[in-house]
């Protein structure tokens, strides 16, 4: 069995900061605004990870997306449309950090996969 780990969760907020700010006092996850991007990250205690992206057709509120650890996107998506699933985004570079890419299965869950530029993250996961 691979080990396929969800690397990354993301909340869509309208307001990024109050979110933040939300499940910082309810969690006591650490915080971390990237202006720039309009995004705040947070991290548990535990190491989970993920991020408040504000809400927009691509990120609509009520959807968290789970990200999935991919040695191999490409192929990945590949095989979701092998599947009776859908590709949203193709796989794409986010600056600095890594890659990821969108699908929907067949029932309409969207879900990500993400390859990050750091080896040694990507040997962990």
């Amino acid at each position: 069995m691979s080990k396929r780990n969800i690397v990354h969760v993301e909340i869509p907020s309208a307001n990024v900061k109050a979110a933040g700010e939300f499940y910082q006092q309810l969690f006591g996850w650490n915080l971390q605004h990237m202006p720039e991007m309009n995004y705040t990250m947070w991290e548990s205690e535990g190491g989970s990870s993920g991020g408040f992206p504000e809400v927009s057709d691509e990120n609509p509120a009520g959807q968290v997306t789970v990200y999935i650890h991919s040695d191999d996107i490409d192929a990945d998506l590949k095989r979701v449309e092998e599947l009776g699933g859908k590709v949203i985004h193709p796989k794409a570079e986010i600056p600095g950090t890594g890659w990821f890419g969108l699908f929907q299965d067949p029932t309409g869950n969207v879900l990500a996969v993400y390859t990050s530029m750091d080896d040694e993250y990507n040997k962990n996961n």
